[in-house]
């Protein structure tokens, strides 16, 4: 700016100064907006402002979502019901370790390297098909849904830490205060020409500014005491030096476990389609076989059956044709009659010669 002032003033009586390039003239005229410099930082500040809380306000929602799941969520209950009873159960030679309560938390990513007798199966593997077999009915469909929270989201809230939400929170109120003696001095100094709209426009932003910080502060608490009352729950010892539980701590031996129930559900899930597949094959094989069946009648009675491909009456309905097979049976005129007045009943027309 001082070489663009120079060049100005030098160039200010010759007749054939060369005149400033665009951008030059661009930030020469921004220049002469009273308190550009206060003006830009605020601006900047308020553009800045809405990322930092709405990163702060994404992380926070997945930790208070990923707490709220492993402490209250029915599956994951499920899942951890079947890890104890399946305990339990190998165990059961044992006094002590075959009736146990609960066990830790640690074990969780363990249960993959646990094998059966003829090593093809893992424990982790056996309990994952239990659990999809007898506790998820849409189980091989689309609308089957992970019984616990997705990895990604665990490892997420596994990077977290509280102290960070703190300092970015205490830094966004500094900056703010900065911004709003900015505001205060650039109205101050601006005459009424340059006032507007930038006052207006500030001022509406940190009422907003100020409401949004109030209100991560508190969400930033109440997450903060949900995770603690988890640790509480699931009964999370500290490590050595720390004062409390830490989100990397707890949520890393999740995340582990959840990527390898993750692989395994897939797997099972996809097997199960595929029973699914062949099952309703079958099921369509047999119908059609029966749908193809034709009864001819036997006796000479004056009332015959219409098959199948004879009949063309809408009435004649496939749901009940295992009547064709009892008309088709008879042996005497008297049964005959009785099952002809049992198809009648049920809507099949019939016709005598």
């Amino acid at each position: 700016m001082e070489k663009i002032d120079k060049h100005i003033k030098s160039s200010k009586d010759k007749d054939n100064a060369k005149p400033l390039d665009k951008p030059e003239q661009f930030l020469f005229q921004l220049h002469q907006i009273p308190n550009f410099s206060g003006r830009v930082f605020c601006i900047l500040f308020q553009s800045t402002f809405s990322e930092w809380i709405s990163s702060i306000l994404r992380k926070l929602d997945i930790l208070q979502r990923v707490c709220t799941t492993l402490q209250s969520g029915q599956c994951v209950m499920q899942v951890l019901g079947l890890v104890l009873a399946f305990g339990n159960f190998m165990n059961g030679g044992n006094r002590t370790r075959g009736q146990a309560d609960g066990f830790n938390l640690d074990i969780l990513p363990k249960l993959k390297d646990v094998k059966s007798s003829d090593n093809t199966r893992s424990l982790l593997s056996y309990i994952v098909a239990y659990y999809l077999r007898h506790f998820d009915e849409d189980a091989g469909r689309e609308t089957c849904l992970y019984p616990l929270p997705e990895p990604q989201d665990l490892f997420q809230a596994s990077q977290m830490k509280f102290e960070d939400f703190q300092k970015d929170l205490t830094k966004l109120k500094k900056d703010l205060r900065a911004c709003n003696t900015e505001v205060e001095k650039v109205c101050k100094v601006s005459s009424e020409d340059h006032l507007q709209p930038f006052k207006n426009k500030m001022e509406e932003f940190l009422s907003q500014a100020k409401s949004d910080l109030e209100v991560q502060e508190m969400q930033l608490s109440d997450t903060h005491k949900l995770f603690l009352e988890l640790t509480v729950f699931y009964q999370v010892k500290t490590k050595m030096g720390e004062k409390e539980v830490s989100p990397n701590t707890f949520f890393s031996v999740w995340h582990d476990f959840s990527s390898d129930f993750k692989d395994l559900w897939k797997k099972e899930n996809k097997m199960i389609l595929q029973e699914r597949l062949k099952k309703a094959e079958e099921c369509f094989r047999q119908a059609k076989e029966k749908a193809t069946y034709s009864v001819k009648p036997k006796h000479a009675s004056g009332i015959f059956f219409f098959t199948e491909s004879q009949a063309g009456h809408e009435d004649l309905r496939l749901v009940d044709v295992h009547f064709y097979c009892r008309a088709r049976e008879t042996r005497n005129n008297q049964v005959g009659l009785h099952v002809l007045l049992q198809m009648n009943h049920l809507g099949f027309r019939t016709r005598t010669k």
